[in-house]
């Protein structure tokens, strides 16, 4: 190791020096990610989790972030071995490493960017059940006299809702019924399937 260590010249030292600290620390953020470690924490989180929740809008381009500086790093001095390697002079070697490493930290800080767009509120919006047909679970009163329940899918899932009915008859359990409006105390309308 002493021997091949010698045989380098200084640039080719300085991209081994850049290339094996940054691979390890590469190395170690990703087994880190794996595991769940990967989490920013302040110590003043816990408080503000309700206002970041309601106001998040998705994680912004970030393209400074100490993942990319690790990735262009690690890309920036295995490239420019690589380069050297190849015959290539120093001068177009640190370019082509540069570049290598700024596409890097372009292509990760996109990754980030769109998986941060892949968010989803899990609120229910009651106006997507309009026009859908579900099953009565509990007996619908007539004339809106009084609320059932029915199981209707909404969004993906499953659910049980609070329904009422403009019918003149009541609506048994085991109906097939249809949502005309919510009311707005999100209250499904239903009518009886025919």
């Amino acid at each position: 190791m002493n021997e091949w260590w010698t045989t380098l010249d200084t640039f080719e030292k300085i991209f081994w020096v850049i290339a094996i600290p940054s691979t390890l620390a590469f190395l170690i953020q990703l087994v880190l990610t794996f595991f769940g470690a990967d989490m920013d924490m302040d110590a003043d989180a816990d408080m503000e989790v309700d206002a970041e929740i309601e106001a998040d809008h998705g994680i912004p381009f970030q393209f400074f972030t100490l993942k990319n500086l690790i990735a262009f790093f690690t890309v920036f001095g295995w490239t420019g071995i690589a380069c050297l390697d190849a015959g290539l002079g120093q001068g177009v070697s640190v370019v082509v490493a540069f570049i290598s490493g700024l596409l890097m930290m372009t292509v990760m800080a996109t990754i980030f960017y769109y998986m941060g767009k892949l968010t989803d509120s899990g609120s229910l919006n009651m106006l997507n059940a309009l026009n859908t047909e579900g099953e009565v679970y509990l007996i619908i009163p007539k004339s809106r006299s009084g609320f059932g329940k029915v199981q209707i899918k909404i969004q993906g899932s499953l659910r049980e809702l609070d329904a009422a009915t403009n019918d003149l008859e009541d609506i048994p359990t085991g109906s097939i019924v249809r949502v005309t409006e919510v009311s707005a105390n999100n209250i499904l309308i239903v009518t009886k399937s025919s």
